[in-house]
């Protein structure tokens, strides 16, 4: 390699010079290197353009293909650039032109394309004497004022034509669309991004230079892509957004929806960017096919240009949903991450930018481009003005000036007679005057010379104030851009998904109360606490949820959006749920079905619900422990601590003993007084000290005797000392009575014995259903098996003895009965109806004497004979 190149002996050996054939080949590579990195492959920071794409919006602006202009043919575009800018293959500016056309590929289309332009589905395009093309007004806003001498023109490869280095764009282009490229020992790939996101981002920047990134990222949040999906995560994104390269993780959006024959289906609405659907469809089916993903049934791809993408995945009757789709972003491209690689030609060479890099390059290239259409601007404004001012002279000497034409041999005379008039005019206002139209000597015709030559003088002092003051240029880049977004901006395609490690995703989370219903066949859904109007008791009630005839909700209850459900199944398992995380639906909506949220096995079933306001909240959950109650009257305390590190799988909360399920579960502090039903309308008041405090996995001990084979606990109450003075007990029975009683009434016994009376059962008012702690701020929401609700205002129902049997509550349809009771916070809504109650007089709210009117079968009380 160190020898040199001998050239035999020739005539033209003067001709040849000897190099070192490594030296040689280093630089032709660095050359043939620099070339393809600033000539083809990356984009410039400015104009976020690569050349071919430049080229192609220059030849169609230069053809006149403007968004209001008729369509021309994709070959005729093709050639003007080949023939005129890009010397490459026609496939490679076809190419490049049909994906700035095509939606799914570009965040803002740059070409309007008319004819089959490919697919989504990873169809190609129709042949480019097929298809029609012009530009988009998107892309107009970048073009624009490029006759104004604001960017600089090069020589084409011929030297025949020029051609812009740089398009004057008002559209932060690179940012807004991206660019991806692989050019020598080095690649690029910038993400799209929101219009509306960028444009707030370069005004801040704008407004302050010292701005931070984190404080950049307030705007310009994450990625946009054109498809949507969904981010998840965004570690990588902070980290390209300060440093130029990360990675972001994205996924397809997915809804579940249950047919008509309870079957449910996964349906896929977004892919993420670049995914070719149909590739994925079949990808789908081969691991169905591999047994590597089981419970699919059917896999169709239903995707159309009206109604974009839809994928279908029927699944089979036992299959759990939840499972299918953590496995469907496990296995196939539904889940697909983007490695972020901000490379981009800045002043001439390559270079890695942050988000702040790449904004303020932009507003820095957009100041330039003000400053040089200013300085054009004012030119053309002098020049006009300069002829207009000789206009102006020489309609003042008018006669002279005519008279002086005629006199003149030649135009060259006549041009050389004004100029030496002595009236101050030159050359060009010479030539002017001498070229002026007849018409324009008219007195009308002066005042509007003169009215323009004003308004030219107001300009180009406006132009000149422009150029001095550098606020005022920054305002005007400020407006365009302003203008740009109103004309262009959209939402954000692309949800956002925290990971728990990066932020407390609670904060994003609007909080209000919202009602929480399971029904008994495991259907679970939220809804905003405001759609439940109010009604006296004794009214007919509301739909309170659609179920299916065999079907009625069972849980009912209120909780904040911020908080967590701990749910307790009648086996004794406990697993965790944040209330944002329960699917919203409608009052009368169904909901989902529960095993697809939390990971319960078929054959268990959720049977009481607690709401925590936070379990990281090391002080409160030392103090407090969670008490439970099975249907055969145990009773079991455990540290909330066993409960504070939520697993996907659940825990084990108490160990059911055979024949016995688990009922009902509380939150206590240590220093309640815990009361059990049962169903024969006994109750017990014990101290909550009683109970000591056992681990997670024990069976607990007897809290109330349950004697009748057909007799069992229907519910537990915990109140505390601070509570007793206010709280009342509330109890319901089956066919719609109930009553509220003074706690004190159920005297305090040892836990495990008998228990007193706390309802009258008769078969008018069935057995006894629930059992609440409640005061007079509360309401009390009734739930019947038929799925309608009835919520009511706890003040409303008298306080009686334990041994009556209470007033009406709500009225019943035959064969009805009440499946669950909740109360909630009252709120008042003066949009409210109240419902008449139908055949029961309406009393005074707090009349006991009147509510027992309407009883007509009172029991006597056993006060002096406890059960």
């Amino acid at each position: 390699m160190e020898e040199q190149f001998k050239p035999e002996e020739t005539n033209d050996q003067n001709r040849i010079i000897p190099v070192n054939i490594e030296e040689q080949m280093k630089t032709a590579y660095i050359d043939y290197s620099m070339s393809v990195i600033v000539g083809r492959a990356l984009p410039d920071v400015r104009d976020g353009l690569k050349p071919v794409h430049r080229r192609i919006l220059f030849a169609m602006n230069e053809l006149g293909i403007n968004s209001n202009k008729p369509y021309k043919k994709s070959a005729r575009i093709v050639g003007e650039v080949l023939g005129k800018y890009h010397p490459h293959g026609d496939g490679a500016v076809y190419d490049s032109m049909v994906r700035m056309a095509q939606e799914w590929s570009m965040r803002y289309t740059l070409v309007d394309g008319q004819g089959n332009y490919g697919s989504q589905d990873g169809d190609g395009p129709a042949a480019m004497r097929y298809t029609e093309a012009r530009l988009q007004k998107f892309a107009e806003s970048m073009l624009m004022d490029i006759d104004k001498e604001t960017v600089d023109f090069q020589l084409n490869f011929d030297d025949s034509l020029e051609e812009p280095t740089v398009l004057p764009t008002r559209i932060p282009q690179l940012l807004v669309n991206g660019s991806s490229g692989i050019a020598v020992g080095m690649a690029t790939n910038i993400l799209p991004h929101n219009l509306t996101e960028v444009i707030d981002g370069c005004v801040a920047f704008i407004d302050n230079r010292e701005i931070t990134i984190e404080e950049l990222m307030q705007h310009v949040k994450a990625p946009d892509f054109p498809t949507g999906g969904i981010i998840f995560g965004m570690e990588g994104v902070k980290a390209a957004a300060h440093f130029g390269r990360g990675r972001v993780v994205l996924r397809g959006k997915l809804t579940v929806d249950t047919k008509s024959s309870g079957r449910e289906q996964v349906i896929i609405t977004e892919v993420p960017y670049q995914v070719n659907r149909d590739n994925l469809c079949d990808r789908i089916g081969q691991l169905v096919n591999d047994k590597i993903i089981e419970g699919i049934a059917h896999v169709n791809n239903e995707s159309n240009k009206k109604e974009g993408t839809r994928i279908v995945l029927d699944l089979k009757r036992d299959a759990i949903a939840n499972v299918i789709i953590n496995q469907l972003y496990k296995h196939t491209e539904l889940q697909t991450s983007y490695g972020i690689n901000n490379v981009a030609i800045v002043k001439g060479r390559p270079r890695t930018l942050n988000l702040k890099d790449m904004i303020s390059e932009f507003v820095e290239f957009r100041h330039e481009v003000v400053v040089k259409r200013t300085k054009y601007e004012l030119r053309e404004a002098e020049k006009r003005a300069h002829i207009l001012k000789g206009y102006l002279i020489a309609l003042d000497h008018l006669d002279e000036v005519i008279a002086m034409i005629r006199a003149s041999a030649n135009p060259e005379a006549a041009k050389d007679n004004l100029i030496n008039a002595g009236w101050g005019l030159d050359e060009i206002q010479a030539k002017a005057i001498l070229e002026l139209r007849l018409q324009r000597l008219t007195g009308m015709e002066r005042d509007k010379i003169k009215e323009e030559f004003d308004e030219l003088m107001k300009l180009i002092a406006h132009l000149n104030e422009l150029l001095s003051n550098e606020g005022m240029r920054y305002d005007v880049i400020k407006g365009e851009l302003l203008e740009v977004k109103d004309k262009f901006g959209d939402v954000r395609k692309t949800e956002i998904t925290y990971l728990d490690n990066e932020v407390r995703i609670k904060d994003l989370i609007k909080e209000e109360d919202v009602v929480i219903t399971i029904s008994h066949l495991g259907y679970i859904k939220r809804t905003p606490a405001s759609e439940y109007r109010q009604q006296r008791r004794g009214g007919r009630g509301a739909i309170g949820g659609k179920t299916r005839e065999e079907d009625f909700i069972e849980h009912l209850f209120v909780a904040s959006t911020h908080h967590t459900m701990m749910f307790f199944t009648e086996k004794g398992r406990c697993y965790w749920l944040n209330v944002y995380e329960i699917p919203e639906g409608d009052k009368t909506s169904k909901g989902r079905a529960i095993q697809n949220i939390i990971q319960l096995p078929p054959d268990d079933k959720v049977r009481a619900i607690l709401d925590v306001k936070d379990l990281k909240d090391e002080e409160f959950v030392k103090t407090h422990n969670i008490v439970l109650c099975t249907k055969k009257g145990i009773i079991k305390k455990t540290a909330l601590e066993e409960f504070s590190r939520p697993r996907q799988t659940g825990v084990n909360a108490i160990t059911i003993v055979e024949g016995d399920e688990l009922l009902e579960a509380k939150l206590t502090d240590g220093t309640s007084e815990v009361m059990m039903a049962v169903k024969s309308g006994r109750a017990i008041r014990f101290n909550e000290e009683k109970v000591r405090a056992t681990g997670r996995g024990a069976i607990g001990v007897a809290g109330i005797e349950v004697d009748d084979e057909n007799d069992e606990v229907v519910g537990m109450v915990c109140v505390n000392e601070s509570e007793k003075a206010s709280h009342t007990i509330l109890v319901v029975s089956e066919k719609g009575y109930g009553k509220r009683t003074q706690i004190d009434e159920y005297r305090v016994t040892n836990r495990g014995g008998k228990g007193v009376k706390t309802i009258s059962v008769t078969d008018k008012t069935g057995s006894l259903v629930g059992i609440l702690e409640v005061n007079e701020k509360e309401d009390l929401m009734i739930t019947c098996r038929s799925g309608v609700t009835i919520r009511m205002p706890v003040i409303g129902i008298s306080e009686q003895g334990r041994a009556t049997q209470g007033v009406k509550l709500i009225r019943l349809d035959d064969e009805d009965e009440i499946a669950a009771i909740t109360k909630m916070e009252e709120f008042q809504d003066p949009a409210q109806e109240t419902a008449k109650v139908e055949g029961v007089p309406e009393e005074p709210t707090a009349d006991a004497s009147e509510d027992n009117a309407t009883n007509p079968d009172p029991s006597p009380s056993d006060e002096s004979n406890p059960s």
